[in-house]
């Protein structure tokens, strides 16, 4: 059952912050992940303590629960999303280690300075190539099935028999659903090193602040596209906004409209993005792809109830 001498519930808990790991990766935010990873919880404590003990792997067990609750929550995303005003987008994550500084207790495995663990289940999320925009994009043009079966198979490894109990569908089944989302995500071509993005991302930054647009231009691919989401909170564009030439002008219109805005170079969900910010509180964060020198696509989330881990940034 674990290490002699440990309860199933000692080993439950030290399972939290993988478990937000799956979730995350399943439902693209953070909040909905939290939530579901409470729900496995409060489902796992609801046995009787003896029943608890006897279950030989406790984190296969919340892995399971865990996986169900999202693929529910994947199930009804569909139809939430049709009501969702504007282009919907995963929640960008921060990268807590650029803006805080390790303490006496050096930086512990979240990432975050200080020797105590962090609360917000953002810090607990491994910044990879599996949470990067373009991936999670790529899990979204998935069925929820698909979904569930490459990110706990591919991702994290879990036996295609565990992932049979979760689905419902016999290993074979679930073995076919991996390999049908691994030829989606197949169709994108291998990352860019990350300081090759960062070099064009520097360069968008300062053709954005100085406001020129030709310079913007040859920075972004000429059939680019950017998707913003504002999830009806804030204003911008609804639709998905396409052409080089036209994103470089809106960007520019957008710096003319907002005096006093600074621009920031941060890594977005482990790439490198940007964060604008506006007297103080973060208003935009951009997560791009790059391209043969070039940026193809830009993701801009604007939603304020999406940008609450970038609060404390400074």
């Amino acid at each position: 059952m674990g290490t002699v001498g440990t309860s199933a519930d000692e080993i439950a808990a030290g399972e939290r912050r993988r478990l937000i790991n799956v979730a995350y990766r399943l439902l693209g935010s953070v909040t909905e992940a939290e939530d579901a990873v409470q729900d496995a919880y409060t489902r796992w404590y609801g046995l009787p303590r003896r029943r608890r003990e006897e279950i030989v792997s406790p984190g296969a067990r919340l892995t399971t629960v865990t996986s169900r609750i999202c693929l529910d929550l994947l199930g009804s995303a569909r139809a939430r999303r049709e009501r969702y005003v504007g282009a919907w987008l995963p929640e960008p994550l921060p990268d807590r280690t650029e803006w805080s500084h390790a303490g006496a207790g050096g930086v512990n495995v979240t990432g975050r300075a200080g020797p105590a663990a962090s609360a917000d289940p953002a810090d607990q999320i491994v910044l990879d190539e599996s949470v990067t925009m373009a991936f999670l994009v790529v899990l979204e043009s998935m069925t929820p099935a698909e979904r569930v079966a490459f990110v706990l198979h591919d991702v994290f490894r879990y036996p295609f028999a565990g992932i049979a109990d979760v689905l419902g569908r016999t290993p074979a089944a679930c073995k076919q659903l991996a390999a049908s989302a691994r030829r989606r995500v197949s169709v994108a071509r291998a990352p860019v090193p990350a300081t090759g993005r960062a070099d064009v991302v520097r360069q968008v930054k300062e053709a954005w602040e100085t406001k020129d647009i030709a310079a913007l231009v040859a920075l972004l691919d000429p059939a680019a596209v950017m998707t913003a989401d504002g999830g009806g909170m804030v204003g911008t564009v609804l639709h998905p906004l396409e052409g080089g030439a036209r994103i470089a002008q809106y960007m520019v219109a957008i710096a003319d409209r907002a005096p006093g805005l600074e621009l920031l170079e941060r890594s977005v969900n482990g790439a490198p993005g940007l964060v604008a910010r506006r007297g103080g509180v973060v208003a935009t964060v951009a997560a791009f792809d790059v391209s043969d020198g070039r940026v193809t696509r830009i993701w801009a989330v604007r939603n304020p109830e999406k940008l609450r881990p970038w609060e404390r940034e400074g």
